[in-house]
């Protein structure tokens, strides 16, 4: 079962985690935080795919070719993003840094930013940053890595789950953020997850691609997507397993637990979406394939209207099937159904009868599920995201000042 618990990274066997407060926020908040293993571990990961990456991205991906890691370091407060040679000899020189004062090989080191973007880092307060935090690593120091990688977020955001593999318990536990420039293929988000799970890296890697591609590629808050999106996941063997080197029975239970996990992580980041009062689930069934049904979800999702007309607990339905219909996927009016908290508004073509005062209920509620039933194959998608109220507006309105 997955529990929201302040254990997070450290959750697992042999991890350690901190943060602590550097001064590269405006707000003077936590803002570095290091995660380490006391040996080493498969590692896996996946980033933005947007052309114009930050330097720690492609830094990272690097250590990720290596195939095993042994920390990671992120910084909150500057992006390091679009900062040219400079950027990248900061990203090289913040895991060597690290590695120096952990005792181990640069290539070993993953890094992170998250912030604005076109502004360099502050060298000099990040290195003291990861000195301190080097020196306050613990088994309980993951609450303060999670609030460290925050930015507009109302909350950090920290899970766990164990499940057996053979004899073996296993743990996993991640820590993320993410609650602005959110859309599909990732976002402005950083997730950490970290496992004493034994498998073979090039498995892990697998697992994780998959999982991402059904949630955190599935949620939007305003249609942005970031240069600086990153989920990793360590897995260092302590939990004694035996060794999962094929795609078997123990290699399925590992999926099943990842998948959950990363869902309701992503689920957790489109309900925090910025400013937002409302978190939406929708539903996209009888598509004629997953890409069309996600095509429809992303559709309805990114609509600035669908998502004004919920802050404003307005059912206006038309916009609903009016993003449907311009989505690009395949679509039929005469067989498209559109419930809101499952009461129908749309039925083959036309509005329904509906009992209003119902319906007024459903959209004063915090979660609103919409379902959108294609009828034209067997292929469905969930796709969650948020409205959008004055508060976006002012909150991204003064980010940069």
């Amino acid at each position: 079962m997955i529990k929201k618990d302040t254990q997070g990274v450290t959750y697992a066997k042999g991890f350690k985690a901190a943060g602590v407060k550097a001064g590269i926020k405006k707000s003077g908040n936590l803002d570095v935080a290091v995660i380490y293993t006391e040996t080493p571990a498969a590692i896996a990961g996946t980033f933005t795919q947007n052309k114009v990456a930050a330097a720690p991205v492609y830094v990272s991906k690097e250590t990720v070719a290596t195939g095993s890691a042994r920390a990671i370091v992120a910084n909150a407060g500057c992006a390091n993003a679009c900062t040219g040679k400079q950027g990248m000899d900061d990203a090289y020189k913040t895991r060597e840094i690290a590695a120096k004062e952990l005792g181990i090989n640069a290539d070993d080191v993953i890094v992170g930013s998250t912030g604005v973007i076109g502004v360099t880092l502050p060298m000099d307060k990040l290195e003291k940053g990861i000195k301190d935090a080097v020196a306050d690593l613990s088994e309980t120091g993951s609450i303060n890595a999670a609030n460290a990688i925050i930015t507009t977020d109302t909350h950090c955001k920290t899970m766990t789950v164990k499940f057996d593999i053979g004899d073996a318990e296993v743990h996993m536990g991640a820590i993320a953020k993410g609650s602005g420039m959110i859309r599909p293929n990732m976002a402005t988000m950083l997730c950490y997850i970290t496992t004493d799970l034994d498998i073979e890296q090039s498995l892990l890697q697998k697992a994780l691609s998959t999982c991402v591609e059904k949630s955190f590629n599935m949620i939007s808050v305003d249609g942005d997507m970031s240069t600086n999106d990153t989920v990793v996941v360590l897995a260092n063997g302590l939990a004694g397993n035996k060794k999962i080197t094929e795609e078997n029975a123990d290699y399925d239970i590992f999926c099943s637990n990842l998948m959950a996990l990363c869902v309701e992580l992503a689920k957790e980041i489109a309900a925090d979406g910025e400013g937002a009062s409302k978190f939406l689930t929708i539903n996209v069934k009888g598509a004629k394939s997953f890409a069309d049904a996600k095509t429809v979800g992303m559709a309805v999702a990114n609509s600035p209207l669908v998502k004004t007309a919920f802050f404003g607990e307005d059912p206006n339905w038309g916009r609903v099937i009016c993003a449907v219909g311009y989505s690009g996927a395949d679509m039929v009016p005469e067989k498209t159904v559109v419930k809101f908290g499952g009461i129908t508004i749309f039925d083959c073509g036309v509005g329904a009868q509906y009992d209003s005062e119902a319906l007024v209920k459903v959209m004063r509620e915090n979660d609103i599920v919409i379902d959108i039933e294609l009828n034209l194959g067997d292929s469905d998608a969930t796709v969650w995201t948020c409205d959008l109220s004055y508060e976006y507006v002012k909150i991204n309105g003064e980010y940069h000042t």
